[in-house]
C-alpha cells in the first residue's frame, strides 16, 4: 500500500486533515568588537521591523537545508551548520496563519558573519534586542539558556576564541555568554582542570604576561 492509498482507522487519508506550514528560524550568536554577546537579525521584506533569519520549508526540503537556504538569502551567510533547539508551535504565534517554526542556535566567531548583508541585516545585544516579529524574542532568549547551559559546564565550547587564550580572555566571553561578572577564582579552579597549559606567557591584553591555554 502507497503512502496514497493510505487511510487511518477513520478512514481518512494523511491529507483530510488540516495541517499547519513548517519554518524554520535561526538564533546565531557571536560577540561584537566590545566582546559582547549579540544576535543576528534580518530585516522583514515587504513588512516593517526585524526578525530572525527564517523561510518557510519547501516541499520535500530537509529542515536543515532550508535553514542554510534562509542564512545564505536573508542574510548572504553561508557554511554555518545551526542545531535544533526548540519547536515553537503556538497556534497563534504567526498572524499569517497556522505556522510553526523548528528554532535553530549557532555560535559563531564574527568573522564568520563578515559578508553578511550590511544594508538588511544587523547584530544586536541579546539582552536587548529590540523589538521582534513574531515569537522571535522567545527563540533567542530559549538560545541564551541553552548557550549559558554549555559554558557554565565547558570552557568556550563553541569555540568563539582562537585556539590559544588566556584565563582572563576565557573568563570574559563567559562572563558575555552569562551576562554578568564571574568571581575570578572560582572561575579559575572550574575551568583550569577543563585546559592544557601551553607553557607559553604572553604580554597581549593589560596587565602581567599571562599563561596561554588551549583546549583538550
Amino acid at each position: 500500500m502507497n503512502a496514497r492509498e493510505y487511510r487511518d482507522s477513520s478512514r481518512k487519508r494523511l491529507t483530510d486533515y488540516p495541517r499547519p506550514s513548517v519554518a524554520v528560524d535561526s538564533a546565531v550568536l557571536t560577540l561584537d568588537e566590545q566582546g559582547g554577546l549579540v544576535v543576528l537579525q534580518v530585516r522583514r521584506e515587504n513588512r516593517r521591523g526585524w526578525g530572525l533569519p527564517g523561510t518557510f520549508l519547501h516541499p520535500g526540503e530537509r529542515l536543515s537545508d532550508a535553514v542554510k537556504r534562509s542564512l545564505r538569502v536573508k542574510a548572504n551567510v553561508e557554511g554555518l551548520d545551526p542545531r535544533q533547539l526548540y519547536v515553537f508551535d503556538d497556534p497563534d504565534r504567526d498572524d499569517r496563519g497556522w505556522v510553526l517554526s523548528v528554532a535553530h542556535v549557532d555560535v559563531v566567531r564574527p568573522e564568520r558573519l563578515a559578508d553578511r548583508f550590511a544594508e538588511s541585516t544587523r547584530l544586536m545585544p541579546v539582552g536587548s534586542p529590540g523589538r521582534l516579529s513574531f515569537d522571535h524574542a522567545d527563540i533567542v532568549a530559549r538560545a541564551l539558556s541553552y548557550l549559558r547551559d554549555r559554558y557554565a559546564r565547558s570552557p568556550d565550547p563553541d569555540h568563539l576564541l582562537d585556539d590559544e587564550f588566556t584565563i582572563r580572555e576565557l573568563r570574559l566571553a563567559h562572563e558575555a555568554v552569562a551576562g554578568e561578572p564571574l568571581q575570578r577564582d572560582w572561575f579559575r579552579r572550574a575551568m583550569e582542570p577543563q585546559l592544557v597549559a601551553t607553557g607559553v606567557m604572553t604580554s597581549r591584553g593589560r596587565g602581567r604576561p599571562a599563561e596561554l591555554f588551549r583546549r583538550p
